[in-house]
């Protein structure tokens, strides 16, 4: 997906600018997804690619949503040596949007633990999932 800065700036918010493009980081404790534990799906909010499912989300008291697994294919992983630390990056691979990093220090048997912002999310219920199938059923 290939967008100039300027539609990047023209579709997203300025916060969600800031993470995504630039590589932010929002406050701990403040993101709309953090305690948010919903049946659904987790999507790219500068893309709308689904990333992570509900199933896969934990309560790591981080700050940050968390999440043990993600849907094969939608990351890119890369070596992040800023801030005085060894980290592994975690983009959005159809975008490139910055979404967080993966940590090898997860609680559950994958033992990763995906850190993300929740301005690099948006959320798709499992009943708006639910809908949107059935609306593209044929009718007899």
């Amino acid at each position: 997906m290939n967008k100039t800065e300027e539609e990047w700036r023209k579709i997203l918010t300025p916060d969600q600018y800031h993470i995504l493009r630039e590589k932010g980081t929002e406050r701990p404790y403040t993101g709309e997804y953090n305690l948010h534990f919903e049946k659904g799906a987790y999507t790219c909010a500068a893309c709308s690619t689904k990333l992570f499912e509900s199933t896969d989300k934990f309560r790591s008291d981080c700050g940050w949503p968390s999440f043990d697994n993600a849907i094969e294919g939608t990351i890119t992983y890369k070596e992040d040596k800023t801030h005085g630390m060894v980290r592994t990056e975690i983009l959005c691979a159809n975008c490139g949007g910055h979404l967080g990093h993966v940590f090898n220090d997860g609680p559950t048997q994958t033992g990763l633990r995906y850190c993300v912002n929740s301005l690099s999310l948006d959320f798709d219920s499992a009943e708006t999932q639910k809908d949107s199938t059935e609306n593209k059923l044929p009718k007899n």
